[in-house]
């Protein structure tokens, strides 16, 4: 654990403010689930993430999704990269989403894009060190929370996502959710 040096005084309500700074940094925002841990005279606040907790099953949905698609599949929470299978998985695997990814999340909306059409290739994570020609991204989305995406990325030159492939995502990203419901 790493020392910040800031001391915050608990309210008589029981409450203490996390500072900007830190929450900024940790991208917490108004109204994010934070999850409490003990150990002896310890107190632990971390971010919760409800398809974390479903590990093994997104692992083995990511797995399947992509060999079922032939493309990169990639399931994340809406701080990071939670699993990746298929060609260029060790580029994204447990790095932060990027902002625009965030963004997409937020709105709830699926996005389609191919360079071999012209449209815009958002950064998946924000080192974003893969070369993306074509990409999916499907919200999960469970009692009106945005928990996480599904994402099917192509690398290949002119690729162009198929009608099944985007079937196939917008499917895993309904089963996912169907797993909080």
């Amino acid at each position: 654990m790493k020392a910040t040096g800031i001391v915050r005084r608990i309210d008589e309500l029981g409450r203490v403010v996390i500072p900007k700074e830190i929450r900024r940094t940790l991208r917490i925002r108004e109204g994010d689930p934070l999850e409490l841990f003990t150990e002896r005279d310890e107190l632990m606040l971390k971010k919760y993430s409800p398809i974390a907790s479903i590990e093994q099953f997104a692992r083995g949905t990511a797995k399947s999704l992509s060999e079922q698609s032939g493309y990169l599949a990639v399931i994340c929470d809406t701080d990071g990269i939670l699993q990746a299978s298929g060609q260029g998985k060790k580029a994204l695997y447990g790095r932060p989403v990027s902002d625009r990814l965030t963004e997409v999340m937020q709105e709830r909306r699926s996005y389609l894009a191919s360079k071999a059409e012209g449209g815009d290739i958002l950064p998946i994570t924000r080192e974003n060190e893969l070369l993306i020609t074509a990409q999916v991204i499907v919200p999960v989305v469970a009692g009106g929370d945005c928990l996480g995406a599904v994402v099917l990325l192509a690398t290949d030159e002119g690729a162009v996502m198929e009608p099944a492939a985007v079937k196939m995502a917008r499917l895993t990203s309904d089963i996912i959710a169907g797993q909080f419901e």
